[in-house]
């Protein structure tokens, strides 16, 4: 491999082909422009599904798109007009680019991740190469520091985005309801409130750790029987992991009592549409998953249009996230790390080198995160 060209992994959508590719070795090429090295890239759902070609689309003029969306990396060259970062530190990039449309008060405002047009683009995912190779070159602005205590974890920091940007809209939401506890409030502005996570992957685990830093009581709600690998995590952090085998909705219901928060990442529609059956009055429900395409479900739609309207409840989606959730995150993350440091670590059940990629997205590797460790 030359030097000028470096490792990647991308998918060929025309070919229906996943691989190991020659990738161009970015440049430097505008004064806020940063080089960096990757140093870990999480896998998820979203990057299985697009190798099963669900969806994922090639930049203009490339047969390709490079995977991965989850990246820390380490500063390694700045342009000439980079004031905040320097060779030596380390970042998360976001994921998510405006679209061009000048009428898009969204991204026209940096907030891409509510962009109206649909013509944004996605590192990894959408019609931009990800961070899954070598070294990659980033604009300055959707870049954020990491602090170097975070180094073994760091990249988590965009799943636990998620829920730092579904928690934002809970707490705007819940100004509605001027008794509720504000930001500062003594064991947090969750104290007393009772949350449901559905799915215990990274998604829901961190979700999880977020609502126990916030003072909420915490369940995680997810398929298989325990004990098992994340029901022990789970338990391990003050969390109650229940299985949706064993026990079902209406029993959920009974033992949890008033259920003011679902934060689903799950991505499976039936069991978010029963679990919505049951939320309380003026509960939260927060859409974070994306499921594949699927034959369509029957749903208790009459109960649910009742609840909703009688009950004061809120339905709201997340995707991606802006800055100040990339900030919450890293800062999250420093908590959780002192709170529960080995729960933190353990969410990381697997370091891979870029060769195995194909046992990771296409194999059955088990666990919570596997990532691909490029240092």
């Amino acid at each position: 491999m030359s030097k000028a060209t470096m490792r990647a992994v991308g998918v060929i959508p025309s070919k229906k082909e996943i691989c190991l590719v020659e990738h161009a070795a970015p440049q430097i090429a505008g004064a806020y422009d940063i080089k960096v090295k990757s140093l870990d890239v999480g896998i998820c759902g979203t990057d299985k599904e697009i190798c099963a070609f669900f969806y994922g689309s090639p930049p203009h003029g490339s047969e390709y798109l490079v995977l991965g969306h989850e990246s820390l990396g380490q500063v390694v060259e700045v342009g000439s007009g980079v004031s905040v970062f320097q060779p030596g530190d380390l970042v998360v990039p976001s994921v998510r680019r405006p679209c061009p449309h000048h009428h898009c008060l969204p991204c026209q405002r940096g907030f891409q991740d509510f962009c109206f047009t649909g013509d944004f683009t996605e590192r990894g995912i959408k019609m931009t190469h990800g961070f899954m190779t070598d070294y990659y070159v980033e604009e300055e602005q959707y870049l954020t520091l990491v602090p170097p205590e975070l180094r073994d974890v760091g990249v988590l920091v965009e799943p636990l985005t998620v829920a730092e940007k579904g928690l934002a809209q809970v707490w705007q939401i819940q100004e509605r309801l001027p008794w509720a506890a504000p930001e500062g409030a003594e064991g947090g502005r969750g104290a007393g409130r009772r949350a449901v996570v559905l799915g215990a992957g990274p998604v829901g685990i961190l979700g999880a750790m977020a609502l126990l830093a916030n003072g909420f009581e915490t369940y995680v709600y997810s398929r298989s029987k325990a004990p098992n690998a994340k029901s022990e995590l789970v338990d391990s952090i003050g969390a109650k992991y229940l299985s949706s085998l064993t026990t079902s909705v209406e029993e959920l219901a009974e033992r949890i009592g008033a259920i003011d928060l679902v934060y689903e990442a799950m991505g499976v529609a039936r069991v978010a549409f029963d679990v919505l059956r049951v939320l309380g009055t003026n509960g939260i429900f927060v859409f974070t998953g994306i499921p594949i395409p699927n034959p369509p479900i029957g749903i208790d739609a009459d109960n649910i249009m009742r609840n909703v309207v009688l009950k004061n409840q809120a339905v709201v989606g997340t995707v991606n996230a802006d800055r100040p959730a990339f900030q919450a995150a890293i800062r999250d993350l420093g908590t959780f790390l002192y709170r529960w440091p080995e729960a933190l670590h353990a969410l990381i059940t697997g370091r891979h080198r870029i060769d195995s990629y194909k046992d990771v997205l296409l194999g059955d590797k088990t666990g919570i995160k596997n990532v691909i460790a490029f240092d």
